[in-house]
């Protein structure tokens, strides 16, 4: 019996507009592909990323289109015999219908679930087979499906009603940072399978003991065909680790290894990642039939929900390896509007783009794709813990029989694909779901616990959450948290002492000011985020006629196009305007303050609640995940990093924030009023409250010190050590102290005025750093500085920056795309030199720098 031969289905595509001629094919641009590939390789259609291009190309997502293509029979099926010849199609979007030699073999409906259809009667026993795709119009057949069910009551949140019915992407719909573009074609990887046995699916079931020193792996085989034995073998790099050869009965083969003091898989800054490799080989009288390997992570992972100290409700964070771990990291959408472009290495740069910034999670959100491997095996690999939603999003989907039939398999397929990967430590069922069922008033009853009564209400969604998905995980992934949604938890989906949240009412809901973060604060907030202009260079690249182009300032229509967020210029411009003296001309400085405004938000949301990491028993809040880490193209939106990997000012706040060691400030004013009544009598007093975050793992001890300085003169005004071998534990922040402004005449005006640091030194040695500025930043009288200097290190490694007066936000820039910084967006005081590391610059390299103020 020969071994299983796969012979990729990928040479010789063509594509053309369905009831066109077959003289209109023409060949694909690449495979996988989508049709907006294929049309912009020909010149069909303009770039969508390219002004309003968008609009132009909307006719493709009512187009039905062909994909055709020819590949020969191979040789092991020419003589006929028992082989099995399977097609496999990994990914087709959304609506084909497949063809082989005349022969319809396949209809599809839904995006995200992999088929494989036996063939072996259909292929030619010599000579070439066809194999045609058409994909229908899945915008109609949404709207037609929509139609078909008046009964339910169809709503959402971004893009339309359609989207509710098709199990495609939700973003292709449009959302408030992305462009509408309803694509299709062959999206993942086609091939043709040919064996008499194979391994259908490997799965390994992972126990650590409490006691780290021993784990239990527990190894599960399906096959097909008549082979009876399987294989085992666990190995770490080259090393055997152990094996075991057992029977198939059933179709299933099980053997359950002991590994003693295993090596763990750890976040990215609590340890490594050793993945091991579990291999199993399916045999058939002595020879190897087939084989299937999966890389694996021993971890012990946990999501801690227990009575807090002190406070209302339970904790909502995650144990590794029985280490606690605060998990500041980023919201992950994807990375293109088409996504066969994404390539493996850029799945990578952004996975070590978000390592490089101190983050530790990343949240693949409900309204986008169930990710390339490439995406898991790069967080595998950097350690960072991956939140995965099932992918649903801002709306109340229908429950239907075929839809949910259509969704328990795609449910299946795609944790069963997933669930050898040890990042992932959390499935969610849908993202906003239940608050969009909130908002309308939907009905649902939490004491209901009869799932049948579910989907008689006007939310029978709830079904697909809180039964089917769930049902699947317990089944599937037993070892792994279900979250039914996020938001989710406690009395509703806001709030803030169960669950997690998000937190939307900055910029969204109330508007509330950032500084207040402290009040918006969740067991867990896994949304929350402010907008930004990307990088003047990513700006240049979507204007038709980039530097030269007329619409080049922020608010031409060109520029607003590129914003998908309904209400963003009076959103941005209340932010800016209760900040920041600012003016939209130059559009360069324009762009730089937006990103100053995101950049001093999010680092407050960080830093407020990190704060609240108080140690166990007082884990008040256990992550913060922005709103979002990435774009899907060049845009403003609520990005860290745009579409080309480009950090904005944000990326940096957020990085110092979540280093190992961090020092954070607030700055309250507190009056008090001498009698009851009295207008004139009152006390007014300017405090600052300082902590240090220790999220290392060791006990450590330093002196804490603070200095300020007159903002208009320059001046220092106050230098103290407050607290000397000040005990930081680990895992946790600790308040340091409480005082008073320093001003040397209090009640004289001059607290807001005065600019204060506080500084960790162990040593002798500057171990962190904060810059506290009175606020808003708009009533300062800023002094621009004669002598504000950026040059570059003698060793080349790194940038020095010093100025003569205090200066906020000194953001240095060079046009030189390979020159990376490691730092930016830093405050400066007078008598320090703040050096932030660079690479790929030379003693030739131009940098520039702007700050707040420089335009005033």
């Amino acid at each position: 019996m020969a071994p299983r031969s796969v012979i990729p289905v990928d040479k010789n595509w063509h594509f053309k507009q369905a009831g066109h001629s077959a003289s209109a094919y023409r060949p694909v641009a690449q495979f996988p592909t989508q049709i907006h590939l294929d049309l912009l390789h020909h010149g069909l259609m303009p770039d969508p990323n390219i002004g309003k291009n968008e609009l132009d190309v909307q006719w493709v997502g009512e187009t039905a289109w062909v994909y055709r293509t020819t590949f020969a029979t191979p040789p092991q099926l020419h003589s006929g015999g028992t082989a099995t010849a399977v097609l496999a199609f990994d990914g087709l979007d959304t609506f084909a219908t497949v063809v082989l030699n005349g022969e319809t073999v396949l209809e599809t409906e839904n995006m995200f679930v992999p088929e494989r259809v036996d063939v072996t009667g259909v292929l030619g026993r010599d000579g070439e087979n066809e194999l045609v795709i058409t994909f229908d119009v899945a915008y109609f057949r949404g709207w037609r499906i929509v139609e078909q069910h008046p009964e339910h009551r169809w709503g959402c949140w971004n893009g339309d009603i359609s989207r509710l019915a098709v199990r495609k992407s939700q973003y292709h719909w449009g959302w408030d940072w992305g462009p509408e573009l309803l694509t299709c074609g062959p999206w993942r990887p086609i091939r043709l399978e040919v064996y008499d046995s194979r391994v259908a699916d490997l799965y390994v079931d992972i126990h650590v003991d409490s006691s780290l020193k021993s784990a239990k792996v527990a190894a599960h085989a399906s096959t097909e065909g008549k082979a009876s034995r399987v294989r085992f073998d666990i190995s770490l790099g080259s090393k055997s680790v152990a094996s075991e050869t057992v029977d198939v009965s059933h179709g299933k083969a099980s053997a359950t290894f002991k590994v003693q003091n295993p090596e763990l898989w750890y976040p990215i800054r609590y340890g490594k990642q050793p993945l091991y490799t579990v291999k199993s080989t399916l045999l058939d009288g002595g020879e190897d039939a087939d084989s299937l390997s999966k890389k694996i992570g021993l971890r012990k992972a946990e999501l801690v929900q227990r009575p807090l100290e002190d406070q209302p409700g339970t904790s909502f964070f995650f144990r590794i390896n029985n280490t606690p771990v605060f998990c500041g990291g980023s919201n992950w959408i994807p990375a293109d509007n088409f996504i066969p472009r994404i390539a493996r290495e850029r799945y990578y740069d952004w996975v070590r783009l978000v390592a490089e910034g101190n983050q530790f999670m990343i949240r693949a959100w409900g309204g986008g794709i169930y990710e390339d491997q490439a995406f898991y095996d790069a967080c595998d690999e950097v350690g960072i813990l991956v939140w995965q939603d099932f992918m649903f999003g801002c709306g109340n989907y229908p429950a239907h029989p075929e839809f949910l039939k259509s969704v328990e398999r795609e449910a299946r397929e795609n944790v069963k694909m997933l669930r050898h990967h040890p990042c992932i430590v959390i499935w969610a069922g849908n993202n906003e779901d239940y608050q969009y069922a909130e908002s309308e008033g939907l009905s649902y009853d939490p004491s209901d616990m009869n799932p049948d009564n579910w989907l008689k209400t006007d939310f029978p969604a709830r079904y697909i959450y809180e039964k089917l998905l769930a049902d699947v995980c317990r089944e599937l992934i037993p070892g792994t948290y279900y979250h039914p949604g996020s938001p989710w938890g406690g009395k509703h989906t806001t709030d803030p002492t169960v669950g997690d949240i998000h937190q939307w009412n900055v910029w969204h809901g109330s508007q509330e000011k950032w500084q207040n973060f402290d009040k918006l604060v969740g067991r867990f907030v896994s949304e929350f985020g402010m907008q930004a202009f990307p990088s003047i260079k990513t700006i240049d690249a979507f204007l038709p006629q980039g530097k030269d182009d007329p619409d080049r300032y922020p608010q031409s229509s060109t520029v607003d196009f590129h914003n998908k967020a309904a209400g963003h210029e009076r959103r941005i411009a209340l932010y800016l305007v209760e900040n920041l003296r600012y003016a939209p001309d130059p559009i360069e400085h324009f762009a730089y303050c937006t990103q100053l405004m995101q950049a001093e938000c999010l680092a407050s949301a960080y830093r407020l609640w990190k704060r609240e990491w108080r140690g166990p028993g007082r884990e008040y809040c256990g992550g913060a995940l922005v709103w979002q880490i990435n774009d899907c193209w060049p845009v403003t939106s609520w990005a860290i990093c745009d579409y080309y990997l480009r950090p904005k000012h944000a990326y940096f706040t957020v990085k110092r924030e979540m280093a190992r060691l961090s020092i954070g400030m607030t700055r309250r004013e507190e009056t008090h009023a001498k009698s009851k009544h009295t207008r004139v009598d009152i006390t007014k007093k300017v405090r600052i409250d300082v902590w240090g975050s220790n999220l290392g793992l060791q006990d450590l001890t330093a002196d804490c010190v603070v200095k300020a300085w007159d903002v208009e003169t320059g001046k220092e005004t106050y230098s103290q050590t407050v607290s000397a071998k000040q005990l930081l534990p680990a895992n946790r922040s600790t308040e340091i102290t409480a005082m008073d402004v320093p001003v040397a005449t209090p009640d004289a005006g001059l607290e807001n005025r005065t600019v204060v640091a506080a500084y960790l030194y162990r040593d002798g040695v500057q171990i962190a750093r904060y810059v506290n500025w009175p606020e808003p930043f708009k009533y300062l009288h800023l002094q621009k500085p004669r002598r504000l200097r950026a040059q570059l290190s003698y060793d080349g490694e790194a940038v020095w920056i010093s100025a003569e007066v205090p200066v906020k936000g000194v953001a240095v820039e060079c046009e030189d795309d390979e020159v990376r910084f490691d730092d930016n967006l830093v405050d400066v005081v007078p008598g320090e030199i703040v050096s932030i590391g660079v690479r790929g610059a030379t003693k030739e390299t131009v940098f520039t720098t702007q700050y707040l103020g420089m335009m005033n």
